[in-house]
């Protein structure tokens, strides 16, 4: 059985609502459709909280219940604050169960590679999310690769990927997702004197030394 949250239709719009909103522990949204007209929604904070701190996060499929309204939807987008990441605004997309959908699961990784555990690499995870298409009851928590196998400068590609029947696979084929990197000598330190500056009587060039010795000679004949 899917997670039902209540939400309120709402007719005003703007930035002083939004805030209004936001102040009274609620959430400015809308929801788009296909074919249906797009509406305004408040939602509450913590039900949006609990839905992108699940296990299928942004992919949940849930009903928004309003008025006599109750659809399938998913989270297609949220505004978060760059400075505090408050979440400002969500985006709901009404979900046709017999439709494909094009979403973002994340990749992960199973296993120790060979070039890690015998050979002294290190694992360069560059690629951790990729874009499928496939029916919302198909909608995997994540995809999982299997580099245990992987030696130093092996890597694995999205083609790689083996995903489940009725999943399409639309990232870029030729992204590195892994690559078992080989560890750099790091370049020593150039050592730093501990106090910078004009330096120590004692270590100055003895030419240095004359000179301010026939100075000092100089003024003390004019002194006389």
């Amino acid at each position: 059985m899917r997670m039902t949250i209540n939400a309120q239709k709402r007719d005003i719009q703007g930035k002083n609502a939004a805030r209004r909103i936001r102040r009274e522990g609620g959430l400015p949204a809308i929801l788009y459709g296909s074919k249906a007209e797009n509406v305004l929604l408040r939602l509450d904070k913590k039900d949006v909280f609990s839905i992108l701190k699940s296990e299928t996060g942004e992919n949940t499929i849930f009903r928004v219940k309003f008025g006599s309204e109750n659809p399938e939807v998913m989270i297609k987008d949220y505004q978060q604050d760059v400075v505090s990441d408050e979440i400002l605004h969500v985006d709901l997309l009404r979900i046709a169960m017999d439709k494909e959908i094009r979403v973002t699961v994340p990749i992960v990784l199973v296993g120790e590679a060979v070039g890690v555990k015998t050979e002294g690499g290190f694992v360069d995870f560059s690629t951790r999310e990729v874009d499928i298409e496939c029916l919302p009851t198909d909608i995997p928590e994540s995809i999982s690769v299997d580099i245990s196998g992987l030696h130093l400068n092996q890597s694995l590609k999205i083609e790689d990927l083996a995903a489940k029947e009725g999943i399409k696979i639309m990232s870029d084929p030729q992204a590195v997702i892994v690559l078992i990197q080989v560890p750099t000598a790091e370049e020593e330190e150039e050592e730093v004197p501990e106090e910078e500056g004009i330096m120590a009587e004692e270590e100055q060039p003895e030419v240095i030394k004359k000179e301010k010795a026939e100075e000092e000679a100089k003024k003390e004949e004019s002194k006389e």
